[in-house]
């Protein structure tokens, strides 16, 4: 079997077709949040080429803003303002004419479920609403590409299938294209395209069904009772063994075999307790392609920025 070095697929192009929901997934600083924030015009690209809706990021960064709606990580909403005088701000800041602006943002909130809140003071809205908040209110000047960065980050799962409900209706009924950054494989099982990203490169872009089969063959799951055992097929397969879910995991060129030899082992006898054949799935695949490690690294400027802001405003309580 090819090494995950070999299977890489180095994209240099990937265009979305409209109304299309693309995933883009990736390890911390694969650099996810830097290409989001170039295609929102919030960073300007050091090389390349990106458009938005036929509009080039960096000659027509206005006509980009206006083609997309942005829903960050992190909550952006003015707490102090009224779940309709939000809607009512981010309408004027993007150029709704005034006639549309109340009936736009009554829509938005029929979309998200929010109308018997309006007069609400969003400080009063749990997370949940918050975010779905934030969703109805990057819809308001009707953008063709919505760009969510990790949207259902921290939310319960009732509220989680909520956002999905209301993003599939988007798509459905106004043809909006899906752009989600996500560390929740299971959310980009149902992408039309993933796109997987690591050390600033795309490594593979292709629907969830194809990055399944470039995988190839079946992985061999074993529930090992034996630590020593363990340590030995770990130090055998190297990186194409690892630990997860309470299961050591093997990548073998020859599964079946695998399989064989360890029911045939008699030092293996009453050390495993379970042993099967598993397909592999989208987790597998990008696993394979950025590799077992753990990758920490530091805040970023902004998420310090947040971190000061925060502790500024505990400090002033």
């Amino acid at each position: 079997m090819p090494t995950a070095a070999s299977r890489r697929s180095r994209a240099s192009t990937c265009r979305v077709p409209h109304g299309s929901f693309v995933a883009l997934l990736g390890p911390n600083g694969a650099g996810k949040t830097t290409l989001v924030h170039i295609l929102c015009t919030l960073l300007r690209p050091t090389g390349g080429e990106a458009r938005v809706a036929g509009h080039d990021v960096r000659k027509v960064p206005r006509d980009v803003r206006r083609a997309l709606g942005l829903v960050f990580q992190e909550p952006s909403l003015d707490d102090r303002l009224t779940v309709f005088e939000n809607l009512i701000f981010h309408a004027r800041l993007y150029g709704v004419r005034r006639r549309d602006r109340r009936p736009r943002a009554w829509a938005a909130l029929e979309l998200v479920e929010l109308s018997d809140w309006a007069n609400a003071t969003v400080a009063t809205l749990s997370r949940g609403m918050k975010r779905r908040l934030e969703i109805g209110r990057a819809m308001l000047h009707e953008p063709s590409l919505l760009v969510l960065d990790e949207p259902t980050t921290g939310l319960d799962v009732q509220s989680r299938r909520r956002i999905w409900d209301y993003l599939e209706k988007l798509r459905r009924e106004q043809g909006v294209t899906l752009l989600l950054t996500t560390h929740q494989i299971g959310e980009a099982e149902d992408a039309d395209t993933v796109a997987i990203i690591d050390h600033g490169c795309l490594q593979a872009v292709d629907t969830p069904a194809n990055l399944r089969r470039r995988l190839g063959q079946q992985l061999v799951s074993l529930q090992v009772s034996d630590r020593a055992l363990a340590r030995r097929l770990t130090a055998r397969f190297g990186r194409r063994a690892w630990e997860q879910g309470g299961a050591l995991w093997i990548d073998s060129e020859r599964p079946r075999a695998l399989m064989q030899e360890l029911l045939d082992d008699p030092e293996a006898w009453g050390k495993i307790d379970g042993l099967q054949l598993v397909d592999p799935s989208l987790e597998e695949v990008f696993v394979s392609l950025t590799g077992h490690g753990l990758r920490d690294q530091t805040a970023d400027p902004r998420e310090r920025l947040l971190g000061f802001a925060k502790a500024g405003g505990e400090h002033t309580r």
